[in-house]
């Protein structure tokens, strides 16, 4: 084995491959071909999409336990440890196990190069495989098309949204981005599309290549009706589910979609009313308006790009505080600063801005720059946690403090959440 420790086997993938991000599936093939040469004995669900991925799977994983299924969840990135990217029936796999899949990759890779992603795509499907997962639920990291999950073709697809984010690589407009979030789509299989306006080029893909395309408002819909909700396809209703239990507006149109999703895999994977109702109501997802309760209200959310932040302003509109919203956001370079403060400058009365380190980071003085030209009240911090004490400092009780803008914005946050706790329930509020 090259290394003995996970930290290391990670810093070395940071440095093998030339470019941190290299979409293509000819070297991922490749590997995966060798070290998996009969296709997966699982059921293979890919969620794809530019915001609520991570909801769904957490939506698919939840009622596929509760249905007694083995299930393997891959997403990405992390918020604490790089173990949260691979989990069987919802527990994180350990260092030992991801070193020794990391050692096997290694092996049978030769000498064609891998992303620290690509790495990380391979060992997931190797542990699923050695855990004899009955059914895995695979995020995509990145678009779709190219992205190395797309390496595997699975019995059913999940397309949650289509917004801009992430152009340099997909596109500048959403019928670009519309168009590699599709080539997740295989022929003659399930191809859900919980987008309720689908750019063009989605559809032609899909109709092109035979997929069975099967869309919100046309072929599945879902109907509030007040503590209970009701969901229907074209051959089946749901009537009175538990509102889901992950808090926010899109997240009924979420849970719809992986409803969806698992009506169209029914023969293969039949799963009960009662696995519905239970994981529905028990599905979990950290960092995703995630509330953490005192005297200081803090909400966590990786609200990224424009319309995440438009979706966290909605969410912030029908939670009222008596207080005052005060916001600690970092953002990396690639992203919309300008589109995500203007979507949440109505709904924000004091921000902190903080640098994000790394090549892609974004440093305080720019987000201030932006902040400064809507007239917000601007407070600057040298890091994350220097902008959680003086937000602290300045807080009263009945306030809230909004962290957004990245994982690496909310994960060093969540690192220190039983701090925050503590001192929010011994706060009586600062000036």
């Amino acid at each position: 084995m090259r290394f003995s420790t996970l930290n290391d086997w990670l810093h070395w993938q940071e440095t093998l491959h030339p470019r941190a991000i290299d979409l293509g599936l000819e070297r991922v093939r490749a590997v995966l071909d060798r070290l998996q040469p009969e296709p997966p004995s699982f059921v293979t669900i890919t969620v794809g999409g530019t915001n609520g991925k991570g909801s769904c799977v957490a939506f698919l994983d939840a009622i596929l336990r509760a249905a007694g299924y083995r299930v393997g969840a891959y997403t990405s990135p992390h918020l604490l440890r790089y173990n949260e990217r691979i989990r069987v029936n919802a527990v994180e796999v350990d260092d030992q196990s991801l070193c020794e899949a990391f050692a096997r990759i290694d092996t049978v890779r030769g000498d064609v190069s891998l992303t620290y992603y690509e790495f990380g795509t391979l060992a997931a499907l190797e542990l699923f495989r050695q855990a004899n997962v009955e059914v895995a639920v695979l995020e995509v990291g990145l678009g779709g098309r190219l992205d190395a999950v797309n390496a595997v073709d699975a019995d059913a697809v999940l397309v949650t949204s289509i917004d801009l984010d992430h152009t340099d690589w997909l596109g500048a407009d959403r019928d670009s981005i519309g168009y590699e979030k599709a080539g997740i789509f295989r022929p003659d299989r399930p191809a859900i599309c919980a987008d309720a306006d689908p750019p063009p080029r989605l559809i032609e893909h899909a109709r092109r290549i035979g997929a069975r395309l099967l869309r919100v408002g046309c072929d599945y819909g879902f109907i509030p009706a007040g503590l209970t909700w009701r969901w229907q396809s074209n051959e089946l209703q749901l009537d009175d589910l538990p509102l889901p239990a992950l808090i926010g507006e899109p997240q009924m149109g979420n849970a719809a979609a992986a409803l969806m999703t698992l009506a169209s895999l029914r023969q293969k994977l039949p799963v009960p009313p009662t696995a519905i109702h239970s994981g529905l109501t028990n599905a979990d997802l950290p960092g995703r308006f995630q509330i953490i309760p005192g005297p200081v209200e803090w909400i966590l959310d990786i609200a990224h790009n424009p319309r995440a932040a438009a979706v966290l302003a909605q969410n912030l509109r029908v939670r009222p505080c008596p207080g005052r919203t005060l916001a600690i956001m970092g953002l990396l370079a690639d992203k919309d600063a300008r589109g995500i403060i203007a979507a949440l400058t109505q709904s924000i009365d004091a921000w902190y801005a903080v640098t994000l380190e790394g090549a892609r980071g974004r440093t305080s003085a720019e987000l201030m720059t932006l902040l400064h030209e809507t007239d917000a009240s601007v407070i600057p911090a040298a890091n994350i946690q220097n902008a959680c004490q003086t937000a602290l400092a300045t807080a009263r009780t009945g306030d809230r403090i909004v962290v957004l803008g990245s994982f690496h914005t909310v994960g060093p946050v969540l690192a220190i959440q039983p701090w925050l706790s503590n001192f929010s329930l011994l706060s009586s509020g600062g000036a």
